[in-house]
């Protein structure tokens, strides 16, 4: 629906302003009546609605800056159930009679209604190019809500109701889309009570983006002062990948109850760049200074640190015996360079490592007992937020009332309810949503906004916050890559895939999946961590994060999955093929009771969409992958039966592939 021939009423709080102060939908104007115009609930302007005066029509109608929705009636919110989905977000229109496309009975202004009273004098006002949300939002599977859809282990299909409901419309697609959200769950898990996450707020997630962004420069500062190097990039986000696996406290990013608190992740990451990091070769003159430099920085650390006699003596006799070989021998090659590199490595590494050990180690608990310090602060704050906002600590009653079932899998739910959400900035510049709240903005390209926006601005923010501030600036983009849209495609038809076990809100494809943030992902259809989702039956995707020990976990976690059930269980797991050293995941893959079938694909001949796909350019949402990727097959008997991985069906998979470095969409 355009937004032609609509001006709002009066200076309604729904009206955004931009930084500059104006108006991101023009200046308000007053209706020539005399009849004074009722405010709109504090629910309505939050969606987004606002009341507008007809010209043609001569009578006020309701405008969505959202969605570009117009209504005759005032729209009325979907009923929902305030324990399932406290802010409203995934409201099920009321049966009712009118136009099929619109919840609550509400019917749409028509363009032909609209063209019968226009003259050849009527204006019209130019089209906002804001992607069009579904009008009628998809009741999500919930135990404890209304139309939940319980699992029929000898059908496999969900037990009918004696009312059959109207389909859903088909929702709007803007011109290139990353996602198919009309795909229906075949995951099934056992009924489980709300989660007892604390809900989001702006506030908190502004001040846990701060405290992050703090953490960082703690760790940056420790590195430099303590062992003169910068951080190796992305180990700061691995190392949050690393504790989450183990950690129990009560924060959704940062770590705090962690056993044992010095991170291997982080100590191994550190310590191969000590004394210098090794980058990649290409020209002999870059070996020789390079070879250089590590002999040179090898010396100097081990007189200044507290080294054995024979430690000192073995480093320095290697160094400066490298250093006179570099002054007499001008006509090596690159290799020999690097050949002499590598065995200084050997001689030198250990006698290094020692001396550094303690202070890594160091460095190490100082981040987590800071990281620990931050989390109280965090979680303080927010009990004393929820306490001012009239929040009790306690549960709703229906909470409790789960029953011992199998059900189709639904996203997850908090127990707490939600406190009043602030107002947040909203404008466009181009294709870009900008969204600011006291002074930060984020930013997602309007496909995105589109894909995430339901009812509440806040709760996108607190999304986006956690994302931009949570993998750092110009980083976490490798470690969130998606498959390419065609390899889902083939997922989806030849081996039933409908659920990813690690996404985001922001780069799903299938609209059920995991996520690691439970707390704020949930509104937009995350079933919460995969290390804590237990499926009895279902047809999975796997793309983990690059992190050793969380794909470890991973591991364990499937192999415990396939043994406990009988229904079919399928995974179609995609990591990195790391063979040098090999991966313990990797390793027990390739080993495990459960693997049906495996495959490589080589590096340089495949692609990861953008782990910043939300907001990076269209030239720049594919990636070449510079290593090989190992697809395996993970599957208990029933699963292999379903889903069996046949040379027609991996061959369609492997085709996806080739679909999509050519067409780079």
């Amino acid at each position: 629906m355009t937004s032609e021939n609509h001006a709002t009423v009066k200076v309604d709080t729904s009206m955004v302003m931009s930084p500059t102060g104006s108006a991101t939908q023009g200046s308000p104007v007053s209706p020539s009546t005399s009849k004074p115009m009722p405010e709109l609930p504090d629910e309505l302007v939050q969606a987004g609605w606002s009341k507008c005066w007809s010209k043609r029509e001569n009578r006020p109608y309701w405008f969505n800056r959202f969605t570009n929705q117009s209504l005759w009636e005032m729209p009325v919110l979907g009923q929902h159930d305030v324990i399932s989905d406290p802010l409203g977000l995934n409201a099920a229109p009321a049966e009712g009679t009118g136009d099929a496309g619109v919840g609550n009975g509400q019917r749409k202004r028509r363009l032909s209604e609209e063209a019968a009273q226009g003259g050849p004098n009527s204006f019209k006002r130019p089209k906002v190019g804001i992607p069009v949300a579904p009008t009628t939002p998809i009741v999500p599977i919930s135990p404890i809500t209304p139309g939940a859809k319980p699992w029929n282990s000898t059908t496999g299909t969900e037990d009918k109701p004696g009312q059959h409901s109207m389909p859903a419309p088909a929702p709007y697609r803007p011109s290139v889309i990353y996602w198919d959200l009309d795909i229906q769950t075949n995951a099934v898990i056992r009924e489980r009570p709300p989660a007892n996450h604390l809900p989001p707020h702006p506030e908190m997630e502004l001040q846990r983006a701060q405290l992050t962004t703090k953490l960082r420069q703690h760790y940056h500062e420790l590195c430099y002062q303590r062992e003169g190097i910068e951080p190796p990039r992305e180990s700061f986000n691995r190392w949050l990948l690393e504790r989450k696996v183990l950690d129990k406290g009560p924060d959704p990013l940062l770590p705090s109850e962690c056993d044992p608190i010095i991170s291997p992740s982080m100590f191994r990451e550190v310590m191969n760049d000590i004394p210098i990091r090794l980058s990649r070769i290409k020209y002999k003159e870059e070996a020789r200074k390079l070879l250089f430099k590590y002999a040179e920085a090898a010396k100097k650390m081990i007189d200044s640190r507290n080294a054995t006699p024979d430690s000192r003596k073995v480093v320095k006799w290697n160094a400066e015996d490298t250093m006179n070989w570099l002054r007499r021998d001008h006509s090596a090659s690159k290799e020999d360079y690097m050949d002499r590199l590598e065995h200084l490595r050997k001689q030198c590494g250990p006698h290094v490592a020692a001396v550094a050990k303690d202070s890594v180690e160091g460095i190490c608990t100082k981040i987590y007992h800071i990281s620990a310090e931050y989390v109280r602060r965090i979680h303080q704050a927010h009990q004393t937020l929820l306490k001012d906002c009239n929040v009790s600590g306690e549960t709703y009653p229906e909470a409790a009332d789960v029953q011992d079932r199998l059900v189709y899998c639904y996203p997850i739910r908090l127990a707490l309810p939600s406190p009043a959400q602030p107002r947040v900035e909203l404008h466009f510049e181009n294709d870009i949503a900008c969204l600011r709240y006291k002074g930060e903005m984020v930013k997602v390209n309007r496909s995105h906004f589109t894909k995430l926006v339901r009812n509440v601005v806040a709760a996108i923010m607190c999304i986006l916050l956690k994302v931009m501030f949570g993998s750092g600036v110009n980083e976490g983009t490798g470690l969130q890559g998606a498959l390419p849209v065609p390899v889902f495609e083939a997922l989806n038809k030849q081996f039933g895939v409908t659920f990813e076990c690690f996404a985001s809100p922001l780069n799903s494809y299938f609209k059920q999946f995991c996520s690691a943030f439970p707390d704020t992902d949930g509104f937009f259809g995350s079933r919460g961590p995969f290390l804590n989702f237990i499926p009895a039956s279902g047809s999975f995707e796997a793309n983990p994060p690059f992190s050793e020990e969380l794909m470890d976990a991973m591991v364990t976690h499937f192999e415990k999955l396939l043994e406990e059930s009988i229904e079919p269980l399928s995974f179609i797991i995609f990591v990195p093929e790391w063979r040098d050293p090999l991966t313990p995941a990797l390793h027990r893959m390739e080993t495990s009771a459960f693997r049906r079938y495996q495959m490589s694909v080589p590096a340089f001949e495949h692609e990861y969409r953008s782990g910043s796909q939300h907001i990076c350019k269209q030239g720049e949402m594919y990636y070449k992958a510079v290593h090989g990727t190992v697809v395996i097959f993970l599957q208990n008997a029933a699963g292999f039966a379903k889903w069996e991985p046949t040379p027609e069906r991996i061959q369609e998979l492997l085709a996806a592939y080739q679909v999509s470095s050519s067409s780079n969409c």
